[in-house]
């Protein structure tokens, strides 16, 4: 087991047990527990310890993956649509984080927009995929739900959060970020198959 992958596990414990357990020796041990995966988060992460324990801090409630909503966007040649990340990880497809009282199709639209300045609307659900917490891709669990998606207008404008768009042939890609190029398989697999499923929107 990755060490990640084991704070993970310990972290998630003891935050759990802090939220919901009232008796003080339970808390003191669950606290314990937190300390000493920061402590260890710190070194193999190289992030300070405050910071680790006041992010997960920070969090009320049972703690559960983390759920990002993906597009998949290709042209007529089956290239797919992806964006150089600013931190240097690689090429991605149009992702991000769904927002609180928001439903992942209305995630996935709002992110295109904001990182290519395009326009979509969702054609089918290519998958849901889970990263699991580890040294390579950090300290949470990751719930992608990869949806395919059409242009309905705009022109591509790079965000902030990217260093270059462009539609790429999947094999030529030099640097995928993360699980991207599963995505990016899969949802190649979905989109020349010609099926499309409406994704669950409720």
């Amino acid at each position: 087991m990755d060490i990640v992958t084991l704070l993970n596990e310990i972290q998630t414990i003891a935050r759990n047990g802090l939220a919901f357990s009232s008796n003080p020796y339970d808390q003191e041990r669950y606290e314990r527990l937190l300390h000493l995966a920061t402590c260890l988060y710190g070194e193999h992460l190289e992030v300070p310890e405050e910071r680790m324990r006041s992010y997960f801090r920070n969090e009320l409630g049972y703690i559960t993956p983390k759920v990002g909503s993906d597009a998949a966007i290709f042209n007529t040649a089956g290239e797919i649509l992806l964006m150089d990340r600013a931190d240097g990880s690689g090429w991605c497809l149009p992702c991000g984080w769904v927002d609180a009282n928001e439903k992942p199709v209305d995630a996935v639209v709002r992110e295109v927009m904001e990182e290519t300045g395009l326009r979509v609307m969702v054609t089918g659900l290519v998958g849901i995929f889970t990263r699991t917490a580890n040294r390579e891709h950090g300290p949470y669990t990751q719930i992608a739900i990869v949806h395919l998606c059409g242009i309905e207008s705009g022109e591509l404008r790079l965000s902030h959060e990217g260093r270059a768009l462009q539609y790429w042939a999947i094999d030529d890609v030099p640097n995928w970020h993360a699980m991207h190029e599963r995505y990016a398989r899969a949802a190649h697999a979905f989109w020349r198959s010609g099926r499309r499923l409406p994704p669950i929107s409720d």
